[in-house]
């Protein structure tokens, strides 16, 4: 933080320290121009009747010098002793650049204001332990550059779309958290007990039908960033919380949003990263080539020589997925199946980005049917480095077909298929008030973060990632555990 020559003068310690831009502060102003910043201690080193260390804040770290020759003996002393690693100072001194070239605060005045009690793990060897980063990421944060930098970016890519569907007008939005019925996806939710009501709550598995319900009145363009829950399996691309966008656009069909998701993700690449071409686990990624079309039963029959246009019952499905070696005992219904026989065969062959197009109507309850064959849906994903990145598809507005639908997956419900959606009448009956023709999308921001950072697994770009939690006899942090 740099200040003016008059404001130097003051004395410290006072209130009212901002620790903002260390690094700036010794960067392009003159020798000898007198600073006062604040930051943590992160190097100390003594050498004769010298001290150098670094102080460090969000906006870099800076060298700072003690002189016993400016200071004097006794308060040279003084202050070597008083400061250690981890400790936060405020200082004040002239700026000076040392004889290799390095710019350096020479300090006149420093206060200790706050210290640490324990000491810092090394930056090599302290941390060393994956999960010990995950659980205390704040050390993770101070000791690792490369981690610091992923969540500046994250925090870039968020801001970039959300001022990118604002210039677009769309409205930012907030739904419940808290759901009577789990719906919107195929997922198994988590289940809370609301004490003051009295009732059991699921956390929700997507906002879908509320933001659909905001569709209803005139606000028509709306988009909601935040939590979703999903009480399945974790793996390096999936998260039990993980953070998703949602938007929903009146008079769209998914062909608009085709061209639209993809302009914003050029968009974000452009202006964030400054390159279209990405390289993910040493694999390079061609944002800004041609996103080719493919069917999603074509790659299906391509791939397996399995039609799903002819097979449309579960039990012949079973009996050939099974003879390609897949355990099919997990999927309880046909949708199921299906999706499990596209998982295991097609998209880890999808590496570079690509549109992925006209699936199965079992799929998606609250999809609308394509006009031009009313087995399949006007739906799209976008694929990438084998991961969904984007579902989105054109939305069904009919309450009759709504309702059957739901139905049916109350049917699976009770078979025992626990992904199954349930029933919401509250949003059948605003689906009768009417409801425009409208385009939704879903875009996973913790996996598109995490290709465009080069992160191996979720946990990476997720600050405090849900872990399993400390028993009660493991007391105190040990760095490399």
């Amino acid at each position: 933080m740099l200040m003016s020559t008059e404001e130097s003068r003051g004395l410290l310690p006072r209130p009212g320290y901002r620790a903002d831009a260390v690094a700036a502060s010794a960067q392009g102003a003159p020798e000898g121009t007198a600073v006062r910043l604040a930051g943590r201690v992160v190097l100390w080193r003594r050498m004769g009747g010298l001290i150098f260390g670094h102080v460090q804040d969000r906006s870099g770290r800076v060298q700072i010098s003690l002189s016993r020759d400016d200071l004097g003996e006794e308060l040279f002393k003084e202050w070597s002793r008083a400061v250690k690693i981890g400790d936060f100072i405020g200082i004040a001194g002239n700026l000076y650049t040392t004889r290799l070239g390095e710019r350096t605060v020479a300090v006149f005045e420093l206060t200790v204001l706050n210290r640490t009690v324990r000491a810092l793990p090394d930056k090599w060897q302290g941390l060393s332990n994956v999960e010990a980063r995950y659980r205390r990421r704040y050390l993770d944060l101070l000791v690792n550059a490369e981690s610091r930098d992923r969540f500046r970016t994250r925090a870039k890519i968020i801001q970039r779309i959300r001022r990118f569907l604002d210039d677009n007008g769309f409205l930012e939005v907030e739904t419940p958290i808290l759901q009577e019925a789990a719906s919107g996806a195929a997922a198994r939710p988590f289940v809370t007990r609301h004490n003051a009501l009295g009732e059991d709550f699921y956390l929700r598995i997507s906002p879908e039908t509320f933001l659909k319900r905001i569709v209803v009145g005139p606000l028509d363009r709306i988009y909601e960033l935040g939590r979703n829950f999903r009480n399945e399996g974790m793996d390096s691309s999936h998260l039990q919380e993980f953070t998703m966008l949602e938007w929903y656009a009146a008079y769209w069909d998914y062909r608009d949003n085709m061209t639209f998701v993809r302009e914003l993700i050029l968009t974000v690449l452009d202006e964030v990263l400054g390159t279209r071409t990405v390289t993910y686990d040493s694999v390079k990624l061609d944002f800004g080539a041609d996103w080719p079309e493919l069917d999603y039963r074509g790659e299906i029959a391509r791939r397996t020589g399995i039609d799903l246009t002819v097979i449309r019952d579960l039990p012949t499905l079973r009996a050939r997925v099974a003879e390609l070696g897949i355990d099919v005992e997990d999927a309880a219904s046909y949708a199921g199946l299906v999706d499990l026989l596209y998982k295991k065969t097609v998209r880890p062959e999808l590496i570079q980005p690509c549109f992925l197009v006209h699936h199965p109507v079992e799929l998606v309850p609250l999809a609308r049917r394509s006009d031009e064959d009313p087995t399949r849906l006007d739906m799209f994903q976008v694929v990438v480095n084998g991961w969904e990145i984007v579902k989105a598809y054109s939305e069904l507005i009919d309450p009759v077909e709504q309702r059957l639908r739901l139905e049916e997956q109350v049917e699976l419900r009770e078979a025992g298929d626990d992904e199954a959606m349930m029933m919401e009448e509250d949003f059948i009956e605003a689906m009768e008030y009417g409801m425009p023709p409208m385009c939704g999308l879903g875009l996973g921001i913790d996996r598109f973060v995490a290709l465009l950072t080069d992160a191996p697994t979720l946990r990476e770009v997720v600050l405090f990632p849900t872990m399993r939690g400390i028993r009660k006899n493991q007391t105190g942090p040990d760095h490399d555990t």
